[in-house]
């Protein structure tokens, strides 16, 4: 019978050793915080999902949504930073847009998961993650304010998963209507175009209408003095282009030069020098006239030609050849004042200069950034001056910044 106990008592006490084992429950543990993990992550996949689909105007359909309460909508803010409509204004866009994607608020236990899952798969998106106060916290603890306006607006509560980014809306085209009426007639030489409300006959190439006694020269591209115009001036006169006129103009002068020297009219100048050898042929500038490229359109279009003026960040190179002329950054210029205040330090493994270029053909002629992609978006200026980029704690995209003219963060 002691026996019999015994067994009876063996048995019991392995089973409850076996139900209450340390080792079963650190594995109850580890699923549910697998779980948690799960949910987590699938609340921020959806949600990137949607932000997505926003971005493309297109629409993210997933049962996913409607389990998180998911939203996502375009926001437009004005200069004073209020919210305003999303449309363009006397074909002016506004000046803020930003997409924005929020879900319901999280269980507050669950902040920690969730703030891994961002940590370890959403770190580069420093504007993804939980709302707290007035402020979004992403992985790594990186804070992000979101403007007070749209706090205010939709009375964001602690815990709801936020993803805000700026976005650029497109230019507004622009629809011309053509007077339906009969177009005029023009003399020869000239084209029927519709413009300012009114039909017009204008030049078919204003470029050639060169004026005075000048006349278009096809294999320099340009005006040129018309020698068949040149007057026949008095013995003692010379006949030179003034004003793109030709004019005799008397060769004598009162100039006193000093000994061993004698007076000599430059022609290019049209003023009197001093030279100790009147037979010494003057050097001829290649380039006396810097040539731009000519900005040109269909008939009817404003022509224009362009004058190249580089700012005080820049420098000028001129093609002797050809005598174009460019502008392009000019690095020594990075500790003036005028390109870059000195009260702005620019320094640290965060921050490196960039120059703010205005278009990609001006980025085009500028040798040193060769084959290299320039960022044209909100983040970057196009003001023609060096500018700071700090990164922050995302950091400077190595692969391809290229400083001081091209600085991207990761």
């Amino acid at each position: 019978m002691n026996i019999f106990i015994m067994i009876v008592v063996a048995l019991f006490m392995g089973t409850y050793y076996l139900i209450s084992s340390p080792s079963l429950r650190v594995r109850e543990q580890e699923i549910d915080y697998s779980i948690t993990r799960a949910d987590m992550r699938s609340i921020a996949e959806c949600t990137m999902a949607v932000h997505n689909a926003t971005m493309r105007r297109t629409q993210f359909d997933d049962i996913c949504v409607d389990q998180n309460d998911i939203k996502s909508e375009i926001i437009c803010l004005d200069k004073r930073k209020s919210i305003t409509e999303c449309s363009a204004i006397k074909n002016k866009a506004p000046d803020y847009t930003y997409i924005i994607t929020y879900t319901k608020p999280i269980e507050t236990e669950s902040y920690n998961d969730m703030m891994e899952i961002l940590e370890t798969h959403y770190a580069d998106v420093g504007t993804f993650g939980v709302f707290m106060g007035t402020q979004i916290i992403s992985g790594g603890g990186t804070k992000r304010a979101i403007p007070s306006a749209i706090v205010k607006n939709h009375d964001f509560k602690d815990g709801q998963l936020i993803y805000l980014s700026q976005y650029a809306m497109p230019t507004p085209t622009q629809n011309y209507t053509t007077d339906t009426g009969d177009a005029i007639t023009c003399p020869t030489g000239m084209s029927a175009v519709y413009r300012f409300g009114r039909w017009q006959c204008i030049g078919l190439n204003l470029k050639t209408n060169c004026a005075g006694d000048m006349i278009w020269d096809s294999t320099t591209k340009e005006c040129v003095p018309d020698e068949t115009r040149k007057p026949l001036c008095a013995a003692q006169q010379t006949a030179v282009i003034v004003d793109d006129v030709w004019e005799c103009i008397n060769p004598f002068s009162d100039k006193t030069c000093p000994n061993k020297m004698i007076a000599r009219l430059n022609y290019n100048t049209l003023e009197w020098e001093c030279v100790q050898n009147p037979d010494e042929v003057v050097p001829e500038t290649k380039c006396a006239h810097i040539i731009n490229d000519t900005i040109s359109g269909n008939p009817g279009s404003t022509m224009r030609v362009p004058t190249t003026s580089c700012t005080d960040c820049e420098t000028m190179i001129v093609n002797m050849d050809t005598c174009h002329a460019k502008c392009i950054p000019d690095e020594t210029k990075l500790n003036d004042a005028r390109c870059y205040p000195q009260d702005r330090s620019c320094t640290g493994t965060a921050k490196a200069f960039y120059f703010g270029f205005p278009s990609i053909s001006y980025a085009n002629q500028v040798p040193a950034i060769t084959g290299k992609t320039i960022p044209f978006d909100a983040n970057h200026s196009q003001n023609r001056k060096f500018n700071c980029m700090d990164c922050g704690n995302r950091g400077i995209n190595r692969e391809k910044s290229f400083p001081p003219y091209i600085v991207v963060c990761n």
